[in-house]
C-alpha cells in the first residue's frame, strides 16, 4: 500500500517548502523517541515523508508519479532509500536541533536568547510594614555577571579570536548511531557559547566565563498594601549565565498577624470595648490605629457590634487610603453593688 506523505505530515498536497518544514518540525517534535509522547514508527514515517517532500526534485517526482518514482525504490523505511535524500551526506541524516526541535528550548529559525535560572526567596513582614511598605536589603549568594570584565569573559583591553573548537561557526556537529542509522546533530558550541569567538586572554576573575559566584546586596522595595502570600518579581535579578540574560528573582511575602487589627481589602478593623454606661450615655475613647492614637466619640445608645468609621486611616491605594473601622463591644458587669443594682432596677421599672 502506497504512503501519502502529505497526509503523514498533516498538510495539503502542493504545500510549499516552508509549510513542509514547519509541519515536519511539529510532527518530529511530537513523535521523537526521546520524548514522553514519542512513537518510533510514527517518527520514521515523518522523517521519511520530510526527506521526500523537503527535497524539490524528489517532491516533484512524488507529485507526478507517487510511490512509483525512483526515490521510493530500494531499502530504508517503507522501501525509501534515505542515502539518496537531501540532508544525507553519505553518513546519515543531518539536522540542526536549534532549527527543528523548537520546543526543546530552541526557537525555529534561530536560537532563543539563553536565560539563567530564577531565584526564589521568602521574607517576613510585620503587619505595619505590609500596610505602609518597606525597603529591605538582603545579601544573596548566586551567579552574577563578572564585574571585572563586565560579563564578557575577556581580559580588559584584549581582543577576541575565532573559536578553535567550532571553527568560528558557533555550532558543532555530533554523530551518533540510532535504529534509523547515523544521525548528525548540530548543537551550540560549549567552548564559545555559540558566539564563534573566544577571548585571546581570559579574565582572571571569572576564567573567561563572564560569570562568578558571589554575594550581592539586593534592595527589595515592598510596595504599600501588599498582602500575605503575594510575590514580588524583580526582572533580571536571578542567576546570571555566560553570554545570556539573567533569570528573575521572586520574593514571596509572609505577613505577621496583628494583635487587634484585621484587614479586609483596603479596610482595617479593630475591636473596642466600652462600658455599659458609655453605651447608654455616650463618651469619648482612644483608639489605637497604625498611625497612632485617635479620639473617637461614642454616640449615646450605641449597640453591641456596631461599627464606627475613621476615614483615611486604612490601607494605602492609588494615592488614597481606605478607612479604619471600630467594632464596638459593650462590657456587661458581672457583679453589681447594691447601689448600682438598685439604679438598674429603677431603669427596668421605667422600661429601659
Amino acid at each position: 500500500m502506497s504512503k501519502d506523505y502529505y497526509q503523514i505530515l498533516g498538510i495539503e498536497k502542493g504545500a510549499n517548502k516552508d509549510e513542509v518544514k514547519k509541519a515536519f518540525r511539529k510532527m518530529a517534535s511530537k513523535y521523537h523517541p526521546d520524548k514522553a509522547t514519542g512513537d518510533e514508527e510514527k517518527y520514521k514515517e515523518v522523517t521519511e515523508a520530510y526527506a521526500v517532500l523537503g527535497d524539490d526534485k524528489k517532491k516533484a517526482e512524488y507529485d507526478t508519479y507517487g510511490q512509483s518514482f525512483n526515490g521510493a525504490a530500494g531499502g530504508g523505511f517503507g522501501g525509501f532509500d534515505f542515502n539518496g535524500a537531501q540532508g544525507f551526506n553519505g553518513q546519515g541524516f543531518e539536522f540542526d536541533i536549534n532549527d527543528i526541535f523548537s520546543n526543546f528550548g530552541f526557537g525555529g529559525g534561530g536560537q532563543q536568547t539563553k536565560r539563567g535560572r530564577d531565584v526564589s526567596i521568602d521574607i517576613n513582614l510585620s503587619f505595619e510594614e505590609s500596610i505602609f511598605g518597606v525597603e529591605r536589603k538582603l545579601l544573596i549568594t548566586k551567579n552574577n555577571s563578572c564585574k571585572t570584565c563586565d560579563g564578557k569573559g575577556a581580559k580588559l583591553g584584549t581582543n577576541t579570536k575565532s573559536c578553535d573548537v567550532c571553527g568560528g561557526q558557533g555550532k558543532v556537529r555530533e554523530q551518533r548511531q540510532s535504529i534509523m542509522g547515523a544521525f548528525t546533530t548540530v548543537r551550540e558550541c560549549d567552548a564559545c557559547h555559540g558566539l564563534g569567538t573566544v577571548p585571546e586572554e581570559k579574565c582572571s576573575e571569572c576564567s573567561g566565563n563572564g560569570v562568578t559566584r558571589s554575594e550581592e546586596e539586593v534592595v527589595i522595595k515592598v510596595p504599600a498594601g501588599i498582602q500575605n502570600g503575594e510575590v514580588i518579581r524583580m526582572t533580571g535579578r536571578g542567576e546570571a549565565i555566560p553570554h545570556g540574560q539573567p533569570g528573575d528573582m521572586y520574593i514571596k511575602v509572609h505577613v505577621e498577624h496583628h494583635a487587634n487589627i484585621k484587614r479586609d481589602g483596603t479596610t482595617l478593623t479593630a475591636n473596642l470595648s466600652i462600658k455599659l454606661t458609655d453605651a447608654l450615655l455616650g463618651g469619648t475613647y482612644n483608639v489605637e490605629t497604625l498611625d497612632g492614637k485617635v479620639d473617637i466619640k461614642i454616640p449615646a445608645g450605641i449597640a453591641h457590634g456596631e461599627l464606627l468609621r475613621i476615614k483615611g486611616k486604612g490601607v494605602p491605594y492609588n494615592n488614597s487610603r481606605g478607612d479604619f473601622m471600630v467594632k464596638i463591644s459593650i462590657e456587661t458587669p458581672k457583679k453589681l453593688s447594691r447601689k448600682a443594682k438598685k439604679i438598674i432596677e429603677e431603669l427596668r421599672d421605667e422600661g429601659i
